[in-house]
């Protein structure tokens, strides 16, 4: 089975985009319940989280299981947490603040889990904006030391859900342990690789014989970040 297939690409966007129809569906029904907002607010926030952690388990489960073609998807889970983290704000931002942005930078300034969240989403977008080849291109070997800023969001995402929340910490602690142990998972083979040079700066796989998508030239080896 080609796990990195265009179908199986196309099959990761519109898993990805079901829980946002599951709610648009709701919303048409209303279906959102008494407290429709703060529904969103959760939802696209909790599937924000649940992507990032899906993203960063890519790697991992490819070791574990040697499917190589997995790796392709990390990229698409990362863009896909990105969305549901802008709807999130989005949700805050339009019907929490009615778009008074003075309200929302001094909420940046003085609610620690709104500037963590913030600081979050702004770094996700920064991985977004800069995931495409071409941005691989001009960022050279820098491009894998900025997506190592994933793993700050892997932190920040749940250190904001868990101060959202404030009384019942149960879920975002479930959360935090996952992302405790991916994390571990994760840096634990990036310390063996400190003081050597990463040869390659695509998130996709590309040809090994010439080296496409290598800004170093070096065949066959592919970045392990988003």
């Amino acid at each position: 089975m080609n796990l990195a297939g265009r179908p199986a690409r196309v099959s990761v966007w519109a898993l990805g985009l079901l829980p946002l129809l599951a709610l648009l569906w709701d919303f048409a029904l209303d279906g959102l319940g008494p407290e429709p907002v703060e529904r969103i607010t959760h939802h696209t926030g909790k599937w924000a989280l649940r992507m990032l952690l899906l993203c960063l388990a890519v790697t991992p489960l490819r070791r574990g299981l040697g499917w190589r073609t997995l790796q392709p998807h990390r990229r698409t889970l990362g863009l896909l947490a990105f969305t549901y983290a802008s709807l999130h704000f989005a949700t805050y931002l339009v019907f929490d603040l009615d778009f008074r942005f003075g309200e929302l930078a001094e909420d940046v300034q003085k609610r620690p889990y709104i500037t963590v969240g913030f600081a979050t989403l702004a770094l996700l977008a920064l991985l977004a904006v800069t995931s495409t080849r071409g941005w691989m291109r001009r960022l050279g070997r820098r491009w894998t030391k900025l997506h190592r800023g994933v793993y700050l969001a892997a932190v920040g995402a749940p250190v904001h859900f868990a101060w959202s929340v404030k009384a019942d910490l149960a879920e975002p602690l479930v959360y935090a342990s996952v992302a405790g142990v991916l994390l571990a998972l994760r840096l634990r083979p990036l310390t063996h690789r400190i003081g050597r040079s990463d040869a390659n700066y695509a998130t996709l796989p590309r040809s090994t014989k010439t080296g496409i998508g290598n800004p170093s030239g070096t065949k066959g080896e592919t970045t392990e970040v988003w």
